[in-house]
């Protein structure tokens, strides 16, 4: 039987009969892994707390026909305690490995979602920022890696160099008055300029944004990511953004699915980033 290693983080895990599980990962090289931890729910397993979620991992598999099996299991980062021990940080990251599970496929996603997937949960096992933030800002990048990439700076439809004030989800995000739908909402310009430093890493502008600007933030790139993700993420509405003011802007779509997203609370190449920002798998 071949077998072949990757890292992998873990993204979630279901219970396979009386002592093992099956284990779902996002590997470096191999894209989307399901494999087979054989007795690692007993007490004496020696792959231990090795194949949590948030977990990474250095592996060894043998290569099945439906589902591969872990042979060997070596922690390269342990971020499940400190992620668990706060729930704001349990429910973003939460958020995130459904994300990761949906963006990519079992033909790979590219070394970039995994190195994407594991700052962001390193960044957030040490708090380096609020937990909200750094949910927003993987979600943004997360989509541009795939391909839907909002614009934040020239138009979606024209490309007629901004800045705009209108947002539109199903267009693609920003764009020019003559080409907005009646009642489109409009952006204000701080809430602009944070989604630019989200996308970016542009962290001192993103950790100096005040609350409600961060809210109407929160809830533009929820409404992006569920209209583009189809079925939404049945994580994202569970996550504590610890924020206590009502976002002042409200996104309207046209499109039922839309609406449906905006409701819960809240392929092309990506970007490159501006010089002197973050790349896509940075959070310090």
């Amino acid at each position: 039987m071949p077998t072949y290693r990757d890292e992998a983080v873990v993204l979630r895990t279901h219970k396979l009969g009386e002592a093992d599980r099956i284990i779902t990962m996002l590997g470096r090289q191999h894209g989307k892994i399901r494999a087979v931890a054989k007795g690692v729910r007993r007490t004496a397993s020696r792959f231990g707390s090795r194949l949590e979620p948030f977990m990474v991992a250095d592996l060894q598999l043998y290569r099945g026909r439906s589902l591969d099996i872990i042979q060997q299991a070596v922690s390269l980062g342990s971020y499940g305690d400190e992620i668990s021990a706060d729930y704001a940080r349990y429910t973003a990251a939460s958020a995130m490995v459904e994300t990761a599970d949906k963006v990519t496929g079992d033909d790979g996603g590219g070394p970039q979602q995994y190195l994407l997937l594991v700052g962001a949960l390193r960044s957030l096992s040490r708090g380096e920022h609020h937990a909200s933030l750094t949910l927003d800002s993987y979600l943004l990048r997360a989509l541009s890696i795939a391909g839907w990439a909002p614009s934040f700076a020239d138009c979606a439809v024209t490309g007629a160099p901004g800045p705009h004030s209108a947002f539109v989800v199903q267009l693609g995000g920003m764009v020019a008055d003559g080409v907005a739908p009646p009642g489109a909402p409009r952006v204000s310009p701080a809430t602009l300029e944070l989604l630019g430093a989200l996308l970016t890493g542009d962290w001192p502008t993103a950790d100096a944004a005040d609350e409600r600007t961060r809210a109407q933030a929160s809830g533009l790139i929820a409404a992006y990511t569920q209209f583009h993700l189809e079925r939404g993420l049945r994580s994202l509405p569970h996550v504590d953004r610890t924020l206590h003011v009502e976002p002042a802007l409200h996104v309207a779509p046209a499109g039922a699915a839309a609406a449906s997203a905006h409701d819960r609370p809240g392929p092309a190449e990506p970007p490159r980033p501006a010089p002197g920002t973050s790349t896509t798998q940075e959070y310090a």
